[in-house]
This record gives C-alpha cells, sequence and structure tokens, in this order.
C-alpha cells in the first residue's frame, strides 16, 4: 500500500520538480493541486494507451 502512495510523490519530486516554496497556504494548496491534475492526467494517458494495445 505504501509503495502506491509513495511513487505518486516520487514522480512529482523528479519528472514536475515539484519543491513547494511559496508565501501563503493558498498559493502552496494551488501548486499542489495543480501537481495532483497534472500527474492524474499522465497516469489517465497511460492507462488508456496501455488498454489500447491490449
Amino acid at each position: 500500500v505504501r509503495s502506491r502512495v509513495e511513487h505518486v510523490f516520487a514522480d512529482q519530486k523528479s519528472q514536475m520538480g515539484l519543491f513547494v516554496r511559496t508565501v501563503g497556504i493558498t498559493r502552496a494548496t494551488m501548486r499542489i493541486g495543480l501537481a495532483n491534475i497534472v500527474y492524474n492526467m499522465r497516469r489517465f494517458l497511460f492507462l488508456e494507451r496501455l488498454n489500447a494495445s491490449a
């Protein structure tokens, strides 16, 4: 279970260069939220391509 969650954070840190250094909790929340949306979209496209080839 833990490895599934850790892979998400590792991907955000390495691929997207996520390093939150902002002034204010609202900006930090938005930055993390956008990184989550990008990760979910990339994962969706990967899974769609996987299903299309199968």
